[in-house]
């Protein structure tokens, strides 16, 4: 039976109403928040995240002309933003190829939980300027598990195998390496951290 094969359709992002909101409002918007903050404004490159997001998908910005070897048939696709954090087209492309990658390369075939850290209120500002803080804060997370703007939540997301021998086993053999109980004892372990280890790194009492 002959496959059917997918047909590029063209999205419109003029037409949707996201990208006419943010069309009409945009530079009121920037010039209201300058005012809230003292003149400073938001930071660049949330304006510039902004601003690419109105050139994605649009032809007038600039495109790429396909032409089929076959048919000779041509299409115009327009450029994208690529933008990270706020153009859903370009964030939901790459999240769907993150997600294809981990799964066909780099996850083994075993049962997966997923664990989220959220933080206080408190700290969720200053860990999304601080990236070195938000690195630490991942650092001692994890140590942890291997042993809470507008609405702005600094969290992350980890994946973690079973630890029941028969998936351990499994594991190994994705990795070629010895079964678990066919090695010897692992050469380490994770003990859980004490409270003051945690809050150390944040000044916390």
């Amino acid at each position: 039976m002959a496959r059917d094969h997918a047909v590029y359709r063209p999205r419109h992002a003029e037409a949707s109403v996201l990208h006419l909101v943010v069309r009409q409002h945009l530079e009121d918007f920037l010039h209201a928040a300058g005012n809230r903050a003292n003149g400073a404004g938001l930071p660049e490159f949330i304006a510039r995240e902004f601003r690419e997001f109105l050139t994605c998908g649009v032809l007038a910005y600039g495109f790429a002309r396909v032409r089929c070897r076959s048919c000779a048939f041509e299409r115009l696709v327009p450029f994208s933003c690529k933008g990270r954090g706020f153009c859903p087209s370009c964030g939901g492309r790459r999240m769907t190829e993150r997600a294809a990658h981990l799964v066909d390369e780099v996850l083994p075939p075993v049962p997966v939980r997923q664990w989220v850290l959220t933080l206080p209120y408190r700290l969720r500002y200053l860990l999304a300027w601080d990236h070195g803080l938000a690195r630490a804060v991942l650092a001692v997370y994890a140590r942890t598990l291997l042993g809470g703007g507008l609405n702005l939540n600094v969290h992350f997301h980890t994946l973690a195998f079973d630890d029941d021998p028969a998936v351990i086993d499994r594991i190994l053999a994705h990795l070629g390496l010895p079964g678990a109980r066919d090695g010897p004892e692992p050469a380490f372990s994770v003990s859980p951290l004490r409270d003051a280890q945690l809050t150390r790194p944040f000044g916390l009492p």
